[in-house]
């Protein structure tokens, strides 16, 4: 699969690089928690393993590549189970001047040229994001209460109690408990536009900034590529950058400093490109017929050992 991946991108140009695991700062992101690490040479200081090598990709964008492509290992804290690991491994690239229709339909292209075609029993679906709650959940992600949402998800007083008012955190819980389960189980599915304030690094959709040019892609109910229109702008990067720091405060979160070598990146100019990641042990997992991401991994991860 490691070949199948690199002949994809070599009949395409695209560049394979090689970017650093270990960094002095990491995602804001208040949904991803970063595996943080210390060196003798310098106590006290912390250093981080990646989250993906997004940051180092987007700035060797900014500093002339051309298209270009990743397979790494990458680390998330808290992330342990049948489906997520600590360590695991992320193919991820990036192309100028693709739009969301490309990219979307290149990274189906790419799941189809890695997994064995008979995995899929139902052509690829492509769906927005705001229909698949209105099919799925009946309820639209924009317009309708939390309170609505809440119904919807059936929530009970104590889940009530804690999400509150949090519109994002309502949506996150109906679209694993209502929406995704409902997606093909033998083949992809594609769903795109989410609203504006999960965009991420996405940038705002050009005809209607309410919705974001973010996409993932899944098979049956397994997440597998998470995708973006990048945002090129500095100045709304570090503005979300500065509310997801604000967010982690109020949850307690650990707040890290934002990368401030890839906003000077941004200011230099990243060209318009598209970018995606997929989770390449999830695809082997599709292709053995696995429910545990431990079972195709040469080493996994086990608690007990920590």
């Amino acid at each position: 699969m490691f070949d199948a991946a690199r002949r994809f991108f070599a009949e395409r140009a695209v560049l394979e690089v090689d970017t650093p695991l270990l960094s002095r700062t990491t995602v804001s992101d208040p949904h991803i928690e970063s595996v943080a690490s210390t060196l003798g040479r310098k106590p006290g200081r912390s250093y981080f393993l990646q989250t993906s090598p997004e940051f180092f990709m987007k700035r060797l964008l900014c500093a002339g590549y051309p298209d270009i492509y990743q397979i790494c290992k990458a680390f998330r804290d808290g992330e342990a189970g049948r489906r997520h690991s600590p360590e695991f491994t992320l193919v991820e690239w990036y192309r100028r001047s693709f739009s969301m229709r490309q990219i979307m339909e290149e990274t189906v292209a790419f799941i189809a040229a890695l997994i064995e075609p008979r995995r899929t029993t139902t052509p690829p679906g492509f769906i927005e994001y705001r229909d698949a709650f209105g099919r799925y959940a009946d309820v639209d992600p924009q317009q309708s209460p939390v309170d609505a949402l809440a119904e919807a998800a059936g929530a009970d007083r104590r889940m009530i109690q804690s999400l509150g008012e949090d519109r994002d955190a309502w949506l996150d819980l109906l679209l694993t408990m209502r929406v995704v389960p409902q997606f093909a189980t033998g083949g992809l599915t594609v769903l795109y536009h989410y609203p504006a304030s999960q965009a991420a690094l996405a940038r705002l959709c050009p005809t209607d900034s309410a919705l974001a040019d973010r996409f993932e892609v899944f098979y049956g109910d397994l997440e597998l590529a998470n995708g973006f229109v990048e945002l090129g702008d500095a100045n709304e990067q570090a503005r979300r950058f500065e509310r997801d720091r604000s967010l982690r405060r109020q949850r307690d979160q650990p707040v890290h400093s934002a990368d401030r070598r890839l906003i000077a990146a941004l200011q230099a100019g990243l060209p318009e490109c598209a970018g995606v990641a997929v989770g390449f042990d999830r695809l082997l997992m599709i292709d053995g017929m696995s429910q545990d991401i431990r079972q195709v991994q040469s080493f996994a991860f086990d608690e007990d050992d920590a």
